[in-house]
């Protein structure tokens, strides 16, 4: 009967999936989303483990991860909606776009954040923009933040892949400095291999030397925190 339950919840689990592909995650908050998708795995966490446990305990197992799947979810989903609309209030002139339960924004000249020429010193703009950050995500510290660094295609490919990794750097060094936690980042660097622009136009390549920043939710650290 075990085994059964499993199958039956595994199906259940591709169609809702299957069904939140269709109707397209735009038309869910991500709160909503987040406590649809931690159910399902929930429900799936907890029917193995209720069948585990013992013959004919795997339907309770799901749900009880079911609930606490969902509980989680929600939750998640809800702080990442707020720390979207806070970053969009502290700095305004940046694009945060949100896509499920990720913050995705770019940083470039357009909105605050200038390098030199071949440089990677944060100068005091950047700086500004960075500390209003940092205050956003010292307030919500159960985030993982992916910083990534990219040039225009001037000068040589392997100097601004170096150069790259260097302005990424340098952003996770300040936003440290500020105090956010070292454990949270992570950095990359593509030099000029991803542009946005064009690189035949000044307006182009000013818009390829940028910082991209992603904040993903840590359920881990989420569910930890609140115990």
């Amino acid at each position: 009967m075990g085994y059964t339950t499993i199958l039956r919840i595994k199906k259940n689990a591709v169609l809702l999936l299957l069904f939140i592909t269709f109707i397209g995650c735009d038309t869910l908050k991500k709160a909503e989303l987040g406590a649809i998708v931690g159910g399902v795995a929930g429900a799936a966490a907890g029917a193995v483990i209720g069948n585990n446990v013992g013959d004919g305990n795997s339907e309770l197992g799901a749900m009880i991860g079911g609930a606490v799947g969902a509980t989680a979810g929600a939750m998640i989903g809800n702080r990442m909606d707020q720390q979207a609309k806070k970053i969009e209030e502290e700095i305004p002139s940046v694009e945060v776009e949100v896509v499920e339960e990720e913050i995705y924004m770019v940083f470039d000249q357009s909105n605050g954040v200038f390098f030199d020429s071949g440089k990677s010193v944060l100068n005091d703009t950047t700086k500004e923009t960075m500390r209003k950050l940092s205050n956003v995500l010292i307030e919500y510290p159960t985030t993982k933040i992916l910083i990534a660094g990219h040039t225009d295609s001037q000068g040589k490919e392997e100097s601004n892949l170096k150069l790259s990794k260097e302005r990424a750097e340098s952003v996770r060094d300040y936003l440290i400095g500020q105090g956010v936690e070292e454990g949270r980042f992570t950095v990359e660097y593509y030099g000029e291999s991803n542009p946005k622009a064009t690189n035949d136009t000044p307006e182009g390549r000013e818009k390829n030397r940028r910082v991209e920043v992603k904040i993903s939710p840590n359920a881990v650290k989420v569910q930890s925190d609140d115990n």
